[in-house]
């Protein structure tokens, strides 16, 4: 370890001297309409062929030692520019690219895009937000984790849903961020939706192997999810109407030019349109209704030249609930009722940050949250009665509830002394406050409130990194790093120390192969309870007890581009320790008994390959993938401590998603899935008890044997998905109609399995599906 730090130090020492007699050009690259930052724009001097790229503020710096630069300055999707300057000193230009609607064919060159042969890093993906929004969507809602879950490594749980399942890992595992802040639920409607709107972001990028050192406290991926910063030029807006949800998005300038804000709500509206089918069927006695909400918010307000400051906002809720009341009347006495359950659970977040240009070669950010994850389980009943002499109220009420709030702030820094370096370091303090479960209930019936379960339980998570990303020569280039974390909590203090290195070396101008080595450490736990995706999923820390999550992954890779079109080839092998799981038989509903003794503690291990084919630009772009995996899980006290394959385990899946803008103003897209089936658990024995003497005796309970867990698979999983949409422009803005199909040829793919009996008694295996061809249709405005 201390060799590796000797290696950094030397290598910001040697770079920090080399910045002498060298001239710095810098600036930002934005969108000419909006004054959007544009993320990972690329700079590139066809005198030098040396290059820099874009932050995810769009800040750039590129130094030189040439007293005359030709500059190309490109992003995808918009026109390139090309600046031809002589520079005697440190300069600051500001570069604004217009949008370029759709690009023609071309061929890919470091001029106008940062190939995936020459970057660094690898095992990251990024998906232009026009593509996320062109493919068919179920039920008509656009959702960005359902496109991430076409990609090769990345798995969805079960049919519908928007879980991800990352080379192996859990849900718990992966990293969701919101203008860099964690999102500990990022689901909708039982798992079937994301929480993200796809109106209010700007950048998406998913990372699954040679993570960063600046990244940490996960260990399958990375989701860094960046909102709009909301357009400095006009006012403008957006929305659409589709069957299950609307949304809208307005954004504009509060002080042209210098401050801007933009605000982005959703809504479904399953609960209004269920409400008057319910009420004429129940007499209006009962109500039953589920919806969910989001709502973005973002101010952007730029101070000077080297200062900016930003405030992002997000709330969002689920409730799903059931009312009924009705009235009796006994001696005269009328007695009216009304009876509420359900469940709800939501995130807030909020975010406040500063970007500061300390000087042209060194970028500063600093960064102050807020977030908030709960669950609520409820029951609340109230009776009153009237009548002579009688006016009286009696209300009882349950609650389970469960979650955790965050408060943390960050620093994050960029040197960039000459374009062979650029360096990152920073560090964070998060302060976690967990809820692991309690059960309340109080009535007025009663004196004192009841209170079972789990204390709060108090955390505090920090971190420092340091890494460089760096040219050793011509054909090599790395990105070494160290990421440090400890975790203090109930009297333990756990320390992490973990070496990140990737490596690429360039064969030729178009093909690369690449490794990487990095180490992780996770802190919290996500007790999962198998099933439909119910968010009853408990957030716990590290304990004395119970110890951090650690995992090990390796990987190597072949990148080429050839003609537009990015390949890739990546074999992975990652190990898993300190993973934790339900023993058999304890639920979140145990709250009589310590989650702790709840648990068993084991290890798990992954492996595969994955292809990947990707076009970004054209009239023809998208993907096609194909994973081949094999995830498997070892836990002392389950399955007689033999390792099992994991439940959301396949070892085949391939994706398909294209898009094609075949006229002006009509597009066309489709998606085909293929997955070999989940692994599930099914006896394999039954037996006849002792007999009962339940029910009047002569009865005997069926006990069934489990040869190992998950032994047996569900059947393949394939659907085809289809989506036409065109648009017109009006005087005021734009409209655009989409009809789409959902698994267009109704393949019934497995749900879930069980077991039952056909009409001679035998016993059977029966599979439940869920979703058969589901057409939908949304309406979308632009003005």
């Amino acid at each position: 370890m201390k060799k590796i730090y000797l290696v950094i130090l030397l290598t910001i020492v040697t770079a920090t001297i080399s910045v002498a007699q060298r001239v710095t050009i810098s600036g930002s690259i934005r969108d000419a309409s909006s004054n959007e930052a544009l993320i990972g724009a690329n700079v590139y001097d066809r005198v030098s062929q040396k290059g820099a790229v874009s932050n995810q503020f769009g800040f750039y710096s590129y130094t030189t030692t040439l007293d005359s630069v030709n500059l190309y300055f490109s992003y995808v999707g918009y026109q390139s520019q090309r600046l031809t300057i002589s520079v005697s000193q440190d300069t600051t230009i500001n570069v604004q690219l217009m949008p370029d609607g759709l690009l023609e064919e071309v061929v890919v060159s470091a001029e106008n895009m940062d190939p995936i042969q020459e970057v660094t890093r690898m095992g990251t993906i990024n998906i232009p937000i026009r593509q996320i929004k062109e493919l068919p969507a179920l039920m008509g809602e656009v959702d960005v984790f359902k496109v991430l879950q076409l990609l090769p490594g990345v798995q969805s749980g079960t049919e519908g849903a928007s879980g991800l399942y990352v080379r192996g890992g859990g849900p718990d595992q992966n990293l969701i961020l919101l203008d860099g802040v964690p999102i500990y639920n990022a689901s909708h409607l039982f798992g079937f939706f994301s929480v993200f709107n796809a109106d209010a972001i700007n950048n998406v990028e998913l990372i699954k192997g040679g993570f960063p050192s600046r990244y940490g406290g996960r260990l399958s991926s990375v989701i860094d999810v960046t909102m709009k910063e909301g357009n400095m030029k006009e006012f403008k807006g957006e929305g659409s109407i589709g069957l299950i949800a609307s949304k809208i998005t307005l954004e504009g300038p509060i002080v042209k030019d210098k401050t801007s804000f933009i605000i982005s709500a959703r809504r479904t509206y399953l609960d209004i349109l269920a409400r008057p089918i319910i009420a004429a069927a129940t007499s209006g006695n009962e109500t039953v209704g589920y919806y969910f909400y989001d709502l973005n918010g973002k101010v952007n307000h730029i101070v000077n030249d080297k200062n900016r400051i930003y405030l992002s906002v997000y709330s969002g809720d689920d409730k799903a609930y059931a009312r009924y009341k009705n009235f009796y009347v006994n001696n005269d006495i009328r007695s009216d009722y009304e009876d509420e359950f359900g469940l709800k659970w939501g995130n807030f977040i909020t975010a406040l940050r500063w970007n500061n240009v300390i000087n042209s070669r060194l970028f500063a950010n600093y960064t102050f949250t807020y977030s908030r994850y709960h669950f609520d389980l409820f029951n609340d009943y109230q009776e009153k009665q009237t009548g002579p002499g009688v006016n009286e109220t009696r209300f009882y009420s349950e609650k389970y509830f469960s979650g955790i709030r965050d408060w943390a702030s960050k620093a994050d820094f960029e040197f960039i002394p000459n374009p062979d370096h650029y360096i990152r370091f920073g560090g964070n303090v998060i302060l976690h406050k967990f809820s692991p479960g309690v059960y309340a209930s109080k009535s007025n019936q009663r004196e004192g409130n009841q209170t079972l379960g789990s204390d709060e339980l108090n955390s505090t998570e920090y971190s420092l990194y340091a890494e460089d990303d760096f040219n050793i020569t011509s054909r090599l280039k790395a990105n070494v790093g160290m990421h440090y974390s400890g975790f203090l909590t109930s009297g333990q203090n756990y320390n992490s120390l973990q070496p990140r290195v990737t490596a690429r070396y360039l064969i030729n101008e178009s093909t690369s192969i690449k490794g990487s080595y990095v180490t992780m450490a996770q802190f919290i736990h996500l007790l999962t309870n198998a099933g439909l995706g119910l968010p009853t999923d408990l957030w716990v820390p590290a304990t004395q007890q119970i110890g951090p999550q650690k995992a090990q992954q390796a990987a190597l890779g072949f990148f080429k581009s050839l003609k537009g079109i990015e390949l890739s080839a990546e074999a992975y092998y990652k190990t898993m320790d300190g993973l934790i799981e339900y023993r058999d038989g304890a639920t979140y509903l145990n709250i009589d008994q310590d989650w702790q003794q709840k648990v068993a503690v084991g290890e798990g291990k992954s492996y595969g390959l994955e292809l990947l084919a990707q076009k970004k630009i054209g009239k023809v772009s998208g993907w096609i993938g194909y994973t081949w995996s094999n995830t498997t899980r070892r836990f002392d006290e389950i399955n007689f401590g033999e390792w099992f394959p994991y439940k959301y385990d396949r070892r085949h899946d391939i994706s398909i998603a294209l898009t094609h803008d075949w006229k002006d103003n009509k597009d066309f897209s489709l998606v085909w899935v293929y997955g070999t089936g989940n692994a599930v658990s099914l006896p394999t024995h039954r037996y006849e008890g002792a007999e009962s003497s339940m029910w009047g005796g002569g009865w005997r309970p069926e006990i069934q044997y489990y040869e190992s867990r998950n032994n047996f698979r569900n059947r393949a999983y394939h659907r085809l998905d289809l989506s036409f949409s065109w648009w017109k422009d009006t005087r005021w803005g734009q409209r655009k109609w989409t009809l789409g199909i959902y698994n267009a040829y109704n393949r019934l793919n497995p749900f879930f399995m069980d077991l039952s009996y056909d009409r001679s008694g035998n016993r059977k295996i029966v599979q439940y599906s869920l979703f058969p061809v589901i057409p939908s249709f949304a309406y979308t405005f632009k003005f």
